[in-house]
């Protein structure tokens, strides 16, 4: 089969497009014939191995943490799936993954796909919902009727953050670039604001807040600076890096590490399938131009959520 991987960590041009063995599925796995996998930041950083010692991966290494395919083959005891079903996942972080004909994965992260999108569309949601999600309801505890700030909103996971925060009976502020801001007042926002300036401090943009979500890698001053955004007693939890607590004031502080979770995949999916959770696809793409693909998120150049669709 064909697969996208590389046997050495380093920059983009590592990525071959070349034959590998169809793997077969063993105890409490699936085989699974993928339709599409996307691109995350993540991927960029396994890559170049800068996290090999917090994510160890066996080279050569298949890329590709999200999964949406279908079912082709089923291991031992394997229940509750069938040949041809059409599944979601977040693979493991260390997992060979999807940028393939096809991948194995774990039973247990499989779930439903949802009905009312393209199935190569449906590989944009699994790593960057559950981020959203985690972020949001386990590290910020969120809770109706407070004010949040996503600093990143117009991202893959800001675009999910500010609809489930909303649809959690939050206010919301979305800061982001001008382009994505007709997108997120549809999302509900209830105020979008261009990029945040530290030096303006949080009154410019309504602030202080109850939670502050940061999606936006700055430096460890600026990090430290985005504190001041968060109310007394309020939560800053963070996918890009650490924000420092304040005891004195009691805001708390969590920096997210993603994992796969399967009852709450399947909730994010019923949110699509129902019409409360917008899945924003900038760009589709096929996996024999991952090599570019992660060039031009280098370079700045993605126009967002990207997916890659399987040879």
């Amino acid at each position: 089969m064909k697969a996208v991987r590389y046997h050495g960590f380093g920059g983009s041009e590592v990525l071959r497009y070349e034959d590998i063995e169809r793997p077969a599925p063993g105890t409490g796995q699936v085989l699974v014939r993928v339709a599409a996998t996307s691109f995350n930041p993540v991927d960029d950083h396994i890559r170049a191995g800068v996290l090999a010692e917090m994510i160890p991966v066996a080279l050569p290494h298949v890329p590709g943490i999200d999964l949406a395919g279908t079912v082709a083959e089923l291991g031992a005891e394997v229940t509750g799936l069938e040949v041809g079903d059409r599944v979601v996942a977040m693979l493991p972080l260390n997992a060979t993954g999807a940028s393939a004909e096809y991948v194995l994965a774990p039973a247990e992260s499989l779930v439903a796909a949802p009905r009312t999108i393209e199935l190569v569309d449906a590989a944009a949601l699994p790593l960057t919902g559950l981020s959203a999600w985690q972020t949001l309801f386990e590290l910020a505890e969120l809770k109706p009727g407070q004010t949040v700030l996503v600093n990143g909103a117009g991202g893959a996971v800001g675009g999910l953050a500010v609809q489930l925060a909303v649809d959690a009976g939050a206010q919301v502020t979305a800061a982001a670039g001008p382009r994505h801001a007709e997108r997120l007042r549809s999302y509900g926002a209830a105020r979008v604001v261009g990029h945040l300036d530290l030096a303006e401090g949080p009154a410019a943009v309504g602030g202080p807040f109850h939670v502050l979500l940061n999606l936006v890698r700055v430096t460890p001053d600026e990090l430290a600076r985005l504190s001041r955004y968060v109310a007394d007693g309020g939560v800053a939890a963070s996918t890009a890096g650490p924000i420092p607590e304040e005891p004195a004031r009691s805001v708390r502080a969590a920096n997210l590490f993603v994992r796969s979770d399967a009852a709450q995949l399947a909730e994010l999916v019923a949110r699509v399938d129902d019409g409360r959770l917008r899945i924003h696809v900038a760009a589709r793409r096929p996996a024999i131009e991952s090599s570019a693909v992660h060039e031009d998120a280098a370079a700045g150049r993605l126009p967002g959520k990207t997916v890659l669709i399987a040879p």
